[in-house]
């Protein structure tokens, strides 16, 4: 989000942090500049989501994987700084390693609303003008030269979702209803679920607490206001307290077996909820605060309530969730809503109002006010102006320096905790929260060089579009799981079983959860959907865990093959830390995303593209072959990106490129990996 600010920073994998904790400088090669021209303004009505998810297509088709996106032209004027941060902390969806935004008035403005004093303000501008970067539109500047470009008409971004399974698949809310039908025939894929004609208009009915309630494919059973970013900007979530307030004063409810829930961003959102009073009517529809951070967007979701579980589990119900957060992969949200759509926070009350996506807000109605006459979204939506004047009167510069203020008090809980006098960590051997984490294990002063890669199994075949919450899923931990068995096994019942993100410092919870993801789609078993794959000597399909545990028994190494965009998502460090855990040596895929392959490499595993134009597909590979990676013997006769052959047991032979970026993540290979680099150059010393 800084970005939207002018300050220049982005994302990088956990591991790499975990090394530049330690001392460890980052490489990376220099980034190309995509300039990204903005003109016009948006209409009445138009989010700033709606304006984000309209970007997130443009760049992901355009391909900014691995460059820098700088946002310039008249039309930034016309936006407001929550906007450009809402765009800007959107860039692991679209791929790009930032997304900036340089400093002009609308910047100095924010600081001024957030408290910042005139002089500072002041001093902040002169300071970067006499730089030479300052931006004022209303000023002459030099041309700039991009390595490509893109443009984008203000008045052109339309009210839009994004789903159903991946955030750059913008969908016109228009097109809603007509995209949803076609979604549901579709066969199997990022647009379609292959439900078969007959069981498109299925209606489920069951009991809910005494009272007769139905489910249809396309029923929405999680409504979330939620994520840092959309829930920290002050017009879309304002805009949502002015749909609520007008829906109730109309009569209108939510059923009450939609889950509903708000997360701010900050409690800056609540004090300008509260003091404008949309706040009660967010409470009337269900949309009471849970807490402040990530909830559903990271598949903090909670349970369902279990006759609602039970009606979609027992008729295989295609339920949905919308919520306005970033990321809708597949399994991440929950495990039982296939279909995942973001949306503004606005939007995901309407749809809550209207209890399914198959819907036409154009010509349906949300629902029936008090007076029995339909009520359509037009009737309760906000127009810019109102939005416009709740932002003036209830978002001030006080609310930020109150709330601020006190920010580094700490609290009371957190203060009370015992702190023991040693400078080293007491592993705790009962605790299954945190565990002595095994990468040191056996390590050796010398570093173990270049590992042979021969004679590989595949645990994996995959397509294109694996994310890291397939490999690593963030969410709740599935009762049948290899790891919900580890947990019982050591006394946890299974209430308390928690998520995958909460367990993230116990490596024996967190291997046993890698590629555990409910959704996954693993070539091997042949259309199979499920955390499953086939050990390929004895033909036994097991669990991805349980395969894995057989091979490393055996000493037989592993590799996966992979379509293009390899570990799309959140930068989850465990998408790396769990595959070498697993014994994983290698991964060959069509493309990777940046801070994924930064991540394997930083855990030793290295990462393969097949050449242009080749796949697993036209290679005719089936995952059963066993692979030879021909890595050079002598580290001196190996270079970054160079090409190695890769052979198989059944006489095919094929080129692949090497993707380390830099010599130094060469070392890191030869050292297996960043963190025993690090840890031998700190000895050494």
């Amino acid at each position: 989000m800084i970005d939207g600010l002018g300050v220049a920073g982005w994302g990088v994998g956990g591991i790499e942090a975990e090394a530049a904790m330690l001392g460890q400088p980052m490489s990376m090669i220099l980034p190309g500049v995509v300039g990204f021209e903005l003109s016009g303004k948006l209409h009445d009505g138009v989010t700033a989501t709606d304006l984000v998810l309209t970007v997130a297509q443009m760049l992901r088709r355009h391909g900014v994987v691995g460059k820098f996106v700088e946002f310039y032209g008249e039309g930034m004027g016309e936006m407001s700084l929550a906007d450009r941060a809402t765009i800007a902390n959107m860039c692991p969806e679209y791929g790009a390693t930032m997304a900036f935004f340089p400093v002009d008035n609308v910047t100095l403005d924010y600081l001024r609303l957030t408290g910042r004093s005139e002089q500072k303000v002041s001093m902040i501008e002169s300071y970067l003008r006499a730089n030479k970067m300052f931006v004022d539109c209303n000023e002459a500047h030099d041309e700039r030269v991009y390595t490509s470009q893109l443009h984008l008409d203000l008045g052109d971004v339309e009210s839009c979702v994004s789903g159903p399974k991946r955030p750059h698949d913008r969908v016109p809310l228009k097109d809603m209803k007509a995209d949803w039908q076609a979604c549901l025939g579709n066969k199997v894929g990022f647009k379609g679920f292959g439900i078969s004609k007959g069981e498109k208009d299925k209606v489920v009915n069951f009991s809910f607490h005494g009272e007769t309630a139905e489910l249809k494919h396309g029923s929405v059973v999680i409504a979330a206001i939620t994520s840092c970013t959309n829930t920290s900007n002050p017009s879309v979530m304002l805009c949502a307290g002015l749909v609520a307030k007008k829906a109730c004063e109309l009569g209108l409810e939510i059923k009450q077996w939609i889950k509903t829930s708000l997360a701010p961003g900050s409690r800056v959102v609540t004090e300008y909820l509260r003091q404008s009073g949309l706040q009660d009517y967010l409470n009337q529809l269900g949309f009471h605060t849970v807490g402040y951070g990530c909830t559903t967007c990271i598949g903090n979701s909670g349970e369902l309530d279990d006759s609602v579980a039970s009606a979609i589990s027992n008729n295989d119900i295609l339920a949905a969730a919308v919520l306005s957060g970033n990321r809708n992969f597949e399994g991440r949200v929950h495990s039982l809503t296939r279909a995942n759509y973001l949306a503004s926070p606005p939007l995901v009350v309407a749809y809550a109002l209207a209890g399914t996506v198959d819907i036409d807000f154009r010509k349906e109605p949300i629902g029936k006010a008090k007076n029995g006459k339909n009520v359509y979204l037009k009737d309760i939506w906000p127009s810019t102006k109102e939005v416009s004047e709740a932002l003036q009167t209830y978002v001030l510069p006080d609310m930020f320096k109150s709330i601020y203020e006190a920010i580094t008090k700490g609290n009371p809980m957190w203060d009370q905790l015992s702190i023991p006098a040693s400078t080293l960590y007491s592993w705790d051997r009962n605790s299954t929260y945190i565990h002595e984490p095994p990468y040191f294990k056996n390590m050796t002063m010398e570093p173990p060089g270049l590992q042979e890669i021969k004679d590989c199994y595949c645990l994996l075949n995959f397509g294109d579009g694996v994310t890291t919450d397939h490999i690593s899923p963030p969410g709740n931990i599935h009762k049948d799981s290899p790891a919900a068995k580890y947990l019982l096994e050591h006394g946890v019942d299974r209430k308390d079983f928690n998520s995958y993100g909460s367990r993230r410092g116990n490596h024996e919870v967190m291997v046993r959860g890698t590629f555990a993801n409910i959704r996954l789609v693993n070539k091997l078993l042949n259309g199979e959907v499920g955390p499953k794959t086939i050990h390929i000597p004895s033909g036994e399909k097991l669990s991805v865990y349980d395969a894995a545990m057989r091979y490393k028994a055996a000493g037989q190494d592993t590799i996966i093959l992979a379509g293009a965009d390899y570990g799309t998502g959140s930068s989850r460090d465990w998408a790396a830390k769990g595959p070498l855990l697993l014994g994983v040596k290698a991964v060959i895929a069509k493309s990777f995303e940046r801070i994924h392959r930064s991540n394997l490499v930083g855990m030793g595993i290295v990462p393969l593209s097949f050449k242009h134009g080749e796949d697993a597909e036209t290679l005719e590979l089936k995952g059963h072959e066993r692979f030879t990676v021909e890595l050079p013997s002598k580290v001196g006769d190996i270079e970054p990106g160079q090409q190695v052959n890769v052979t198989t047991d059944n006489g095919k032979c094929f080129q692949c490129n090497l993707c380390l970026d830099t010599k130094v993540e060469l070392a890191y290979i030869i050292h297996g990996g960043i963190l025993s680099y690090v840890i031998r150059s700190l000895i050494k010393q």
